[in-house]
């Protein structure tokens, strides 16, 4: 069966590599479910109804995927509302409340990792490459 995954990203800097594993879902091993909060997505400025659209596509995954990019852990303007760092972290805190397995992978491996991944058991790539990721969700607990 395919696996529900649900990608956090930063939309603002590391949307392009999104765009690369909607490229690569033709592959049977993976089912993507994307969320972001682009207008097409949520097309509104609620915070209350952002996370509230981003909770159920948490939870209608089996997986959650994080890409690490260079911003991965800068506060967003809205962190005091978001009641985290970033969407990045609440997103990662809703998949362990919902007991999503975890992978993570870094765009360049000097890059900070979400706060909320310590401690989540999260399963790594090594490198940005389909095989890799796949290998990562694969032993993902």
């Amino acid at each position: 069966a395919k696996k529900k995954v649900f990608v956090s990203f930063d939309w603002d800097n590391d949307k392009r590599y999104k765009y690369l594993l909607e490229a690569w879902d033709a592959n049977p091993d993976f089912d993507f479910v994307f969320s972001d909060k682009t207008p097409d997505e949520i097309d509104t400025y609620n915070i209350g109804r952002i996370k509230a659209v981003l909770t159920g596509k948490i939870k209608s995954a089996t997986h959650t995927l994080v890409i690490i990019g260079k911003e991965a852990n800068k506060a967003h303007k809205y962190s005091k509302l978001i009641g985290f760092n970033n969407w990045i972290n609440f997103e990662i805190y809703q998949s362990k409340q919902n007991r999503n397995k975890i992978a993570a992978v870094k765009i360049d491996k000097s890059y900070t990792s979400p706060d909320e991944l310590s401690g989540a058991g999260a399963s790594w790539a090594m490198s940005f490459t389909e095989n890799a990721i796949i290998k990562a969700l694969n032993e993902a607990e």
